[in-house]
């Protein structure tokens, strides 16, 4: 029996609410799976498992941690599953867990990589880690990183040097591949409009490339903070560069697909990412990946199904000037190897066997047949 806590798995989320799905759905398979979580608008469906929606965490309010101790204790699970760093309910879940007796892996989802950890580091970070944080990474029983990268940085943190590494996956099977390579002139960035994601990057790329840009389109997809939204709606006003970068808001379901299937490729210029689902989820749709050593992706050089590049505006330009000038059929080949990527190595029922190995580990005396 596993109790994973998880923030949100609102589809704003992101990443975090996408591997829950992906997770559950296989984790499922193999045990009994519970989800502790707070409402919000858009909840992702999870499959294989029960969702039980808790009040936001009020640190003042007795009630709260009443509400989650009852819960474990009527599911009497062997792990619980803490899920996102930072925020002080995920370290409430922990102490009520280990004060209660069950193991407890961390996922940080990234969180504690360097860059995040920097950004700011005085007013949040350290108040966070004095008060809670610290000690949350300390006290786990084990921490799940989603690539060796991040397993390496985790490390060098010194807080805990029990670190499994379980790569992330995707429902391939559920996900179809676009059919035609035939350029459409159109690129794609899809994520969260946040400074992070390096949207700045790839503004600054197009500026340079505006000749070499005409008649294409660059969709920007995603939420994120109103202001800095804002402020990436004005650099593209600034550059000139309104007919070819398009701020089109938040994209699901299946018009997030077709985004996928009818784009010549995607590019994700981020500054950090512990794994990056959506660059995942293009591959596996057949559409190749321009993205930066920022994640764990060098598979897109030695697999040729993109490009792993410096973080940077140089580095992209050079980039995108190379996709540019690829034919329908580099794009295809491109396309068919990211695909075949995905399949042979980030599936969901790798990563829900990896991750049950993990628990295993954590579990003594485990019955015959478990």
């Amino acid at each position: 029996k596993i109790i994973h806590y998880i923030p949100s798995i609102d589809r704003t989320a992101g990443g975090t609410s996408t591997y829950m799905q992906v997770l559950a759905k296989g984790l499922g398979e193999l045990a009994e799976v519970h989800i502790i979580t707070h409402a919000s608008e858009n909840p992702l469906a999870m499959e294989n498992c029960t969702v039980h929606y808790v009040p936001e965490y009020n640190p003042f309010k007795g009630a709260w941690r009443k509400r989650v101790t009852e819960m474990m204790e009527v599911v009497k699970p062997d792990i619980v599953h803490v899920n996102c760093c930072w925020m002080p309910a995920c370290a409430a879940v922990q102490h009520i867990a280990q004060k209660h007796g069950y193991k407890v892996v961390l996922t940080p989802h990234g969180m504690l990589e360097p860059w995040i950890i920097k950004r700011h580091y005085w007013t949040r970070k350290v108040p966070a880690l004095l008060l809670y944080q610290k000690a949350a990474v300390r006290k786990a029983d084990c921490i799940q990183s989603t690539a060796e990268s991040e397993g390496d940085n985790l490390l060098k943190l010194g807080y805990n040097s029990n670190i499994k590494v379980v790569k992330l996956g995707i429902d391939a099977d559920g996900i179809e591949m676009k059919k035609s390579w035939k350029k459409t002139r159109q690129i794609l960035f899809l994520s969260r409009v946040h400074v992070k994601k390096g949207i700045n990057f790839l503004i600054e790329a197009a500026a340079v490339l505006r000749s070499e840009l005409q008649g294409y389109k660059i969709l920007v997809a995603g939420e994120g903070d109103a202001d800095y939204v804002a402020e990436m709606k004005r650099m593209i006003e600034d550059n000139g560069l309104q007919d070819i970068v398009q701020l089109v808001g938040g994209v699901y379901g299946d018009e997030k697909w077709r985004l996928f299937q009818t784009s010549d490729f995607f590019v994700l210029p981020t500054h950090s990412e512990n794994f990056g689902l959506v660059i995942a989820e293009s591959l596996a749709s057949g559409t190749p990946v321009i993205t930066t050593v920022g994640t764990p992706w060098h598979d897109l050089n030695d697999t040729n199904s993109g490009a792993w590049i410096e973080i940077g505006t140089q580095p992209l330009v050079e980039t995108l000037r190379r996709f540019l000038a690829l034919s329908d059929g580099e794009l295809e080949a491109m396309g068919r190897n990211g695909r075949k990527l995905i399949e042979e190595k980030y599936s969901a029922h790798v990563m829900a066997k990896e991750m049950m190995e993990v628990y295993e580990t954590l579990i003594p005396n485990l019955p015959n047949g478990y």
